[in-house]
C-alpha cells in the first residue's frame, strides 16, 4: 500500500522562490533597489524583490526571523555558499555595467568580468551580506 501511495503522489509546485538571511533591512532594500531589482513589499523583518522576465520572488528575511521559523541552522554566507544564482546579461558590455552598478551599490566583487572558456563572459559578486551571484553572458 505504501508504495501505491509514493508512486500516485507527485509535487506540482505553482511557484519556487529563495529565502535569504540578512542582518539589516534597510541597507537590503538600498542595495537591490539600487540595482534595479523590483521591490515585491516590505514588513518589520522582510524585504522581498522580483527578479527577471518571470517575477523570481526573493525574499530577505532578518536572520533571527528566519531562523526561529525553519528551525534549521542558517550558513554564514560570508564564509559558505549554499547557491549562487545566476543573472543573465545580453552582452559584454551589460555584465561590465552591472558590475560597476554592483560596486557602487555596495557589493563586493568576487571575481572580475571576465572570459570563462569560448563565448562565455561574466563575473561574480557578493552583497552587503555575503550572499553570491553570478552575471554572465553567453
Amino acid at each position: 500500500m505504501k508504495e501505491s501511495l509514493t508512486k500516485n503522489m507527485n509535487m506540482n509546485p505553482k511557484k519556487i522562490w529563495a529565502n535569504y538571511t540578512i542582518r539589516d533591512l534597510d541597507r537590503t532594500t538600498k542595495f537591490y533597489t539600487a540595482l534595479g531589482f523590483k521591490p515585491n513589499g516590505e514588513s518589520d523583518d522582510l524585504t522581498s524583490f522580483l527578479v527577471g522576465e518571470n517575477d523570481f520572488v526573493m525574499h530577505f528575511f532578518l536572520e533571527d526571523s528566519l531562523k526561529a521559523n525553519v528551525e534549521i541552522e542558517i550558513s554564514d554566507a560570508h564564509i559558505s555558499n549554499e547557491i549562487i544564482f545566476t543573472l543573465s546579461a545580453e552582452s559584454k558590455d551589460e555584465v561590465n555595467k552591472f558590475a560597476e552598478e554592483v560596486q557602487n551599490a555596495g557589493g563586493k566583487i568576487v571575481s572580475e568580468p571576465k572570459e570563462f572558456g569560448k563565448g562565455y563572459y561574466g563575473f561574480v559578486f557578493a552583497d552587503p551580506d555575503g550572499h553570491k551571484f553570478n552575471v554572465f553572458h553567453m
